[in-house]
């Protein structure tokens, strides 16, 4: 891979680019992320499907600029939404092809998240709407769309071949049903969401634990096969046996730092956002292009670790215990303090360029119920802060949800429960 295509395919979730040939019947296509197809005596093994519609018809044109060989099998990466939602088009193009259909292959743990994605569909179309509010909820249900694999597998999976055998083996990191393919004559190293092109996605707001040890155990697995090629899930190839292992060793290294640091503080008593505020300098372990809060960011990995290590009961607060409802408590805040007096003062903080205080404030009226002027007001300096902290901030997740949550607010809303349908009719 040249240096221009390796610059042009630098940012995060970065899915459009041409066919690429990794090393001889090995190529990378564009799926939902970076596609792996490899060429067998048997027919091609394609690692997603893609999320349906034009992206994998486009998907489907650039494997048969490949090879006209039939498609043997299709692995999933993960069971997250949309990766593999356009088998159907895959089976339909061999079908029309008059070849056998491809069998998909998955980690048995799918399963299981395909059954809790059908049981919490509205929620997971909700929260997909505010992460990625530029795909329709058209896209989004048909993302949820995706049947289980025809074969699955606990430890690992061989479809064998002279030339090109690939190992599909369990890799336990952005789900507990991702998997890492292992070609071992071309000692090409397939990572899956394991390793993107940015601080791994541990903790990020909207999702389940994901437990970074594990995904350090999963690293170091990794590590021991020393690969001359590693394919992230998003992002361009690393090259080189030494590449490799300065991107999966310096990842490694910048995740157990988190741990022991956090573990530390949690022995002492401390939440995760005093934890936060508290971690001390990383010194250079973060100073990698890799390694950039861009999508995963440390302050979510001090969240998860939390979370996996402590109850619900974060704050410590007692108030937190056994709460009053929202509305209740914004009455009765809103009952007790000078409402001018909160709105000068986030002014002023918003004047001095501390957006993330005048939030804090903005909340003692805010979060009333009504909309009296003071009220509305304050809704709209909150959506006001939540734009202005979303074009400074880097990290895509809480872009997102800032921007998402000046949109409720300018729609007179403050929950997800006054706009369950989600982003896309907030503004109808």
């Amino acid at each position: 891979m040249g240096a221009e295509e390796t610059n042009r395919r630098g940012s995060i979730l970065n899915v459009a680019f041409e066919p690429l040939t990794v090393a001889d019947g090995v190529h990378l296509i564009a799926t939902q992320g970076n596609g792996v197809v490899v060429e067998q005596e048997e027919g091609l093994v394609l690692v997603d499907a893609g999320p349906g519609g034009e992206l994998t018809e486009r998907a489907i044109a650039d494997v048969r600029r490949l090879s006209d060989r039939p498609v043997r099998a299709i692995v999933y990466s993960h069971g997250h939404i949309g990766y593999n939602a356009g088998v159907a088009q895959w089976r339909s193009h061999a079908a029309d092809r008059g070849e056998p259909q491809p069998v998909t292959v998955g980690q048995h743990n799918v399963l299981r998240r395909f059954e809790r994605y059908e049981r919490t569909r509205g929620l997971q179309l909700m929260l997909n709407s505010w992460q990625f509010p530029r795909t329709s909820r058209e896209a989004l249900e048909a993302g949820l769309s995706i049947p289980p694999p025809d074969l699955t597998f606990d430890d690992s999976y061989l479809l064998d071949d002279a030339d090109h055998p690939v190992e599909v083996f369990a890799a336990p990191s952005e789900t507990d049903d991702a998997i890492g393919l292992w070609l071992p004559r071309q000692r090409i190293l397939y990572a899956g969401p394991a390793v993107i092109n940015g601080f791994p996605n541990i903790g990020t707001p909207q999702r389940i634990q994901r437990f970074t040890t594990r995904w350090i155990e999963t690293l170091e697995k990794m590590c021991r096969r020393r690969a001359s090629y590693l394919v992230p899930e998003f992002g361009p190839v690393v090259t080189g046996e030494e590449a490799v292992r300065v991107r999966l060793v310096s990842t490694i290294d910048a995740l157990q730092w988190l741990v022991d640091e956090v573990l530390s503080r949690l022995n002492r008593g401390m939440t995760d956002v005093e934890i936060i505020h508290d971690l001390p300098d990383p010194g250079p372990r973060f100073d990698h292009p890799h390694l950039q809060a861009n999508y995963g960011s440390p302050d979510y990995v001090v969240r998860d670790l939390a979370r996996e290590h402590f109850g619900w009961w974060m704050s410590r607060n007692p108030t937190d215990l056994h709460p009053a409802h929202p509305d209740r408590v914004g009455a009765a805040v809103l009952d007790a303090v000078d409402p001018d007096r909160v709105l000068d003062r986030a002014r002023a903080l918003i004047g001095e360029g501390d957006d993330q205080m005048a939030l804090h404030v903005l909340d003692l009226v805010a979060l009333a119920p009504g909309d009296t002027p003071a009220i509305d007001e304050a809704r709209r300096l909150k959506a006001q802060c939540c734009d202005r902290l979303a074009g400074e901030c880097s990290i895509f997740v809480s872009r997102s949800l800032y921007r998402g949550s000046a949109r409720l607010l300018r729609s007179g809303r403050t929950r997800w429960s006054q706009a369950p349908d989600g982003l896309d009719h907030l503004d109808g």
